[in-house]
Formats: structure tokens, sequence, C-alpha cells
């Protein structure tokens, strides 16, 4: 199948910021999307080659397309350096050290795999952490005045299990192995309260 200069297949990636199940906005009254973020790691010289010649191919598209003949001098792109800082000027998290960090998403829900091409329709097997190859096409943007390159989303085929991110624990981590050793305390029953016969004053049940 030939494809597009705008569309790569990546190598195997980690997945962070999962929404492939179901749309998510990141802001209020944004049209709620289906995306991934992809962590790439930097040794996958190959997969960073494939996206430099697709955002190029984009960017060139956009110039005779969606910018009228007119390129922006830097026309801002949606892949960034894990080890530098976002574009908000915070550092990207831990899971970013040395990989290439970009964010793809799509109005329409996209298929996922595995690794045999068999739809996976547990949203327990699709997860943040997991790894994966993933299908991006880049695109040329003029909205509101901005002028940039974005990323679509296309299908993902889950490559293998990893560690969970965004602070999942587990059981044992929370309750540690002795676990089913604790004995419950008896259940709290309640006394009678006890009132002072006026005539007696001996201390008597109430009535």
């Amino acid at each position: 199948m030939s494809r597009k200069a705008t569309e790569v297949v990546t190598g195997e990636v980690r997945i962070s910021y999962e929404h492939l199940l179901k749309p998510y906005a990141q802001q209020q009254n944004a049209e709620p999307k289906y995306s991934v973020t992809l962590l790439i790691p930097k040794s996958d010289i190959a997969t960073k080659q494939r996206i430099d010649a697709a955002v190029q191919a984009a960017i060139a598209e956009g110039a005779s397309g969606k910018w009228n003949g007119v390129r922006p001098p830097q026309p801002p792109i949606p892949v960034h350096d894990g080890d530098g800082l976002r574009p908000s000027g915070e550092a990207f998290g831990e899971e970013c050290r040395g990989c290439w960090v970009m964010t793809a998403s799509s109005k329409q829900p996209q298929e996922i795999v595995d690794v045999s091409g068999n739809p996976i329709i547990s949203a327990t097997e699709v997860y943040s952490g997991m790894f994966a190859r993933v299908f991006i096409n880049f695109f040329a943007y003029n909205s509101n005045g901005k002028k940039g390159i974005g990323a679509g989303l296309g299908p993902v085929q889950k490559t293998r299990d990893g560690e969970p991110l965004g602070g999942k624990v587990s059981a044992s981590d929370v309750f540690g192995e002795t676990a089913g050793q604790y004995q419950p305390q008896p259940a709290y029953t309640p006394q009678p309260q006890y009132r002072i016969d006026p005539i007696t004053g001996q201390p008597v049940l109430p009535y």
C-alpha cells in the first residue's frame, strides 16, 4: 500500500495521555476528540526521519493550499523534545526523558488492534503506559489567524504491555503483602445512657 508523503507509521512508541476509547476535551467548550500522546525513543532514528519528512511534506502542502502561497517563517509543529520544555514553558514529565513527544488526535474513533491484527475491545487492555505502533497523518492548519502543522490520529496497534502511567498503584503497594492478615475490629455497640433517679439518687436505665 502506497502512502501519502504526509503519512507515517511509527516504530514502537510508548502511549501517554491515552484517550483512544472515549473522546476528551482538553479545554472547556472545546470539541472532544480521540487523542494520544506518543513517546518516541530518540534511539529510533528511522521513525524520527520519517516524521521529519512527513512534516516537511505537510508544510509544502500548506504553502500551496491553506496558507494561500504564504509559508510562515517557522510554522509550529507538534513534535517536541522530551528533554526540554513544553510549549507552556514547563518541563516534561520524567517518562518523556530520552524521547520525542507529540500528540495526535481525531474526531472519529480509530481501530485498535493487537500484534496479530485482531481488534482490541477490552478497555482494560488500552491504557497510558502500553507500547504500540501508530499511524499518523500530518496536515497544515489555518485557524483564527494561526498557521501550523497538526497530527491526525489513525489506527493503533498495541505491541506489548508496559508500566501504567498516570499515578496508578496496585493494592499490594497500598495495603502491603500482609493485607490478608488484617483482623477487623469488633463492631461498636453503643452503651445505654443512664439517668439519675431524683428520689433515690441512684442511676437507672431510661424509660
